[in-house]
């Protein structure tokens, strides 16, 4: 219409007004098609397809996974694709929890999607390509990811520690503290398991997760594993190996500690009853036994034994030096004791001692009651029966003046 008004109404200028309504009528064709054409084209805007990392390396066997960011100049649908993979390899897009083939991006909507790709276990070391396809209408977008095969590719988890050897004594208990690393670019949940003596506790937990019976460390990153080793109550001294393993899936880490028990010594000077007494004839020779009693996880060695008796006592003991008595074990001493021929009906202290090589002691006294011998007793009633005849005789004698 507006077009139409600029040609004249006069007959002059009825040439001028066909060419310029023409004129008007191609314009608006023009303008027409732009207005149909440039939304479409501004509809499709441009994608792109991109990852932090699209070059890694990745082990036979396992899995590779990429973060993938889709783009878009304006909210649109893009439709996504595995376009190339090497033979015999498995290449899947997540996304929200589904494996997906499309999703809607533009300027707000950044969708979360993640590309895995399974290494075949007999995959050949050497380099691969995996290229990922992003379609919106007429507009594509590539992605070529480059992965490295390689068996030590993967990383690995170790177990390590700056004191592997330790030394107490049975009643100690043995911490050890570990350094578990994760080298690998997953995430890995590990259990621990002992292996220790038999009748030996041992517990190995996460430092800070008494309770876990599982725990994550982060890829790249590293944990402390503290080590609680109890021997038995009957350990003797000697050197003792313990286990450690940390496993995540196929991944295992292993570490040996070692526990040496040095040994207690701890001992004691008894008798094979317990009783400390005994009777014994002055003048004559008593046998008592003594028990050298080794209570302690250390052999005894080099033990001595010594008696302290009154004046003019006999005490011989055999043996009197013992060379070696073993962690749980004892050793009879004898003690030949002779009381004085002299002494007096009565009660007596003897003192017995053992001392080892190390320094250790244990005293004990024995009371020993003494009789008299049978031969002072029957002296006596002769005496008194020569006292009682002599008498008599100086009574008859004396008595009749």
């Amino acid at each position: 219409m507006a077009i139409a008004m600029i040609g004249r109404s006069d007959g002059r200028g009825s040439g001028h007004g066909t060419r310029a309504r023409r004129l008007g009528v191609a314009l608006a064709g023009i303008t027409l098609v732009a207005g149909v054409a440039a939304p479409s084209a501004l509809a499709a805007g441009s994608i792109q397809v991109t990852t932090p990392y699209p070059a890694v390396a990745a082990q036979p066997g396992k899995t590779a996974s990429f973060d993938l960011n889709i783009t878009s100049s304006v909210q649109q649908r893009i439709d996504l694709a595995v376009a190339d993979t090497p033979a015999g390899w498995n290449a899947t897009l997540h996304g929200g929890g589904f494996v997906v083939d499309g999703v809607y991006a533009g300027p707000g909507l950044k969708p979360d999607v993640k590309l895995d790709i399974g290494v075949p276990a007999d995959a050949k070391e050497g380099r691969f390509s995996v290229v990922v396809r992003a379609t919106a209408g007429a507009q594509t977008a590539t992605l070529t990811l480059d992965l490295r095969v390689a068996a030590t590719a993967g990383g690995s988890v170790k177990l390590t520690t700056d004191n592997p050897a330790l030394r107490d004594t049975a009643d100690a208990t043995f911490t050890y503290n570990l350094s578990l690393a994760n080298d690998t670019p997953q995430d890995l949940t590990f259990t621990l398991a002992t292996d220790g003596p038999a009748g030996w506790d041992v517990k190995a937990t996460p430092s800070g997760q008494t309770q876990a019976a599982s725990f994550v460390v982060t890829a790249g990153s590293q944990t402390t594993v503290s080590v609680a080793v109890k021997p038995a109550a009957d350990a003797t001294a000697d050197q003792y190996p313990v286990k450690v393993t940390a496993t995540a899936g196929d991944q295992v880490a292993s570490i040996d500690l070692q526990a040496e028990v040095i040994g207690k010594v701890d001992f004691q000077l008894t008798t094979p009853d317990q009783r400390l007494s005994t009777n014994a004839n002055a003048g004559s020779n008593k046998d008592f036994q003594l028990v050298v009693d080794n209570k302690g996880t250390a052999p005894l060695t080099g033990v001595t034994i010594s008696s302290s008796a009154p004046q003019g006592w006999d005490v011989k003991l055999d043996p009197a030096t013992v060379a070696q008595v073993p962690a749980g074990q004892t050793q009879t001493v004898t003690a030949h004791m002779t009381p004085s021929g002299s002494a007096i009906a009565g009660d007596y202290v003897v003192t017995f001692s053992a001392k080892t090589a190390d320094g250790g002691s244990q005293d004990i006294n024995v009371r020993v009651t003494v009789d008299t011998a049978l031969s002072w007793g029957l002296i006596g009633i002769a005496l008194i029966l020569l006292t009682l005849v002599g008498l008599g005789w100086v009574f008859q004698r004396y008595g009749r003046r």
